[in-house]
């Protein structure tokens, strides 16, 4: 195989795993946290491989509708008392009727999430810092 057709069959997979990955994340690039809500998604530092945001959320405050493509390590800095919904405004999590034992600087780890919001119903902020591991097959 010469150069020319490497470079080929090298833009072909590429394309096929964009399609396919396009395929498998079924949500807009627009609802992507760092674009949908940037007043709580500061981007730490990204790369091919990896996507770290510090996250804060003032105690008050909803987070608009956004998701997040890759699983992540999260960091919780400071704890806090949140709602989670989903796109339609459905409750999917509540952290004031769960038993929720979160340490600060315990990482967790946190699987892609579709369209959701988060509301601060706590007296603090909640910051965490999230490591994003990108999919590796998009390279």
């Amino acid at each position: 195989m010469n150069e020319m057709q490497a470079s080929q069959l090298k833009n072909v997979t590429m394309s096929e795993n964009t399609v396919a990955q396009q395929q498998s994340w079924p949500w807009p690039d627009s609802l992507d946290a760092i674009i949908a809500a940037p007043e709580y998604h500061h981007m730490l530092f990204e790369n091919e491989r990896v996507r770290v945001l510090d996250v804060r959320i003032p105690k008050g405050h909803t987070v608009p509708v956004h998701t997040h493509r890759w699983p992540a390590v999260l960091v919780l800095i400071s704890a806090g008392d949140l709602v989670r919904r989903d796109a339609d405004g459905d409750v999917l999590f509540d952290t004031r009727k769960a038993q929720v034992n979160a340490s600060p600087l315990e990482p967790t780890w946190s699987e892609p999430f579709p369209p959701h919001s988060v509301e601060n119903v706590g007296d603090t902020e909640i910051h965490v810092i999230s490591i994003e591991l990108k999919d590796q097959s998009e390279e």
